[in-house]
This record gives structure tokens, sequence and C-alpha cells, in this order.
């Protein structure tokens, strides 16, 4: 059962996600209570509820932000970028360490699109989808690796003396377009 989460966020709904998001990057996914949240904004938890319906639209309200924080760090880094793809995977890895719990709940459970704020994982997605010559299969494989190299790296599964780097170097190599990786190689 969906709940409904506003299409636009009230000053004060946003105010809460905002707070909703410090306290996930400070407590981790277990600390993303209602009643946390109301504490820490100094209200009583039934009060959130006027502003987001349930603790599902919360979270896809945070998911949302997280989308638009990658998509201006893609946006950003791109600007006078030559290899597109290789900035990006650095961006993707970057935000991941930056923000492990939310790179976590945007990406370890389903996620319910019809929740999200509209188009903000396509604004996300974009980048790559260009940076790949426009190829959504190539995309969506470019995405895996970078996905698994991230939690991987974010749960500490490579051995202490593994090269992440040229790991990352190598795989992104492989989802370069043809033409591309020509002209980075010679």
């Amino acid at each position: 059962m969906a709940s409904s989460v506003p299409k636009e966020l009230s000053p004060r709904a946003r105010e809460i996600v905002e707070v909703a998001l410090e306290l996930l990057e400070d407590e981790g996914p277990d600390g993303l209570s209602m009643r946390r949240l109301a504490e820490r904004i100094g209200i009583r938890a039934p009060s959130i509820y006027k502003h987001l319906p349930d603790k599902q639209a919360l979270e896809a309200a945070i998911i949302s932000v997280g989308f638009e924080l990658q998509a201006e760090a893609f946006e950003a880094a791109l600007e006078d970028a030559e290899d597109q793809l290789g900035v990006i995977a650095r961006v993707y890895r970057q935000f991941a360490k930056a923000h492990p719990h939310l790179y976590r709940l945007m990406t370890e459970r389903e996620l319910n699109r019809e929740l999200l704020t509209p188009g903000v994982e396509q604004r996300a997605g974009l980048p790559v989808y260009e940076a790949v010559g426009r190829d959504p299969d190539l995309a969506r494989s470019a995405w895996a690796f970078a996905h698994g190299m991230t939690i991987l790296e974010l749960n500490r599964r490579f051995p202490p003396d593994a090269d992440l780097d040229a790991a990352w170097e190598r795989g992104v190599e492989g989802f370069r377009p043809r033409r591309s990786r020509r002209r980075s190689s010679g």
C-alpha cells in the first residue's frame, strides 16, 4: 500500500526532511525514527504526520534529496570534463563515501518511484546515460559496476592491500564508448 508523498514539499516538510537527513547521517538508519526525528526538531512525533503521511514518505523524500545532491554533484563536476565517465565514477564514489547511510537508503531496498520527486532519479541518471553514448543497457551496466564497487568498498570487503583506484579505472574503461576508448588510450 503506497502512501502519498506531496509532489511539492511545504517549507516545513522540507525542513523536516533536512533534519531527517542529518539524523540519518549522524546515527545511521537505526536512528532514523519518527520519535528521534521529532526530538531533534523539538516537536512531538505526531506533528510530523501533518507534513509527511508516514515513514515511507519521509524516506522517499530523503531519497529524492539524495538524487538531487547526486545530480548536482555530477553536473558541477562535468563542466569542462573531457573524461565524462571517469568523472562520474569518481563523483559517484565520493558521494557514497561522504554519505554512506544516505547511499545505502538510496540503493539497498526496492525503490518506490511513485513516491519520489518527479524526474529526480532521471536527472541523476542522465549523466551516466550521456557518458556511455546514450546506450541504456551500457548505462545500467556501468551503474551496476559502480554500485558493486561502491558497496563492497563501504562494507570493507576488499583486502587491505587492494588498489581500488586501479580497479575502478579498469572497470570504467570497459564502459567507455568505443570512440572514447581509442582517444583515452592513444
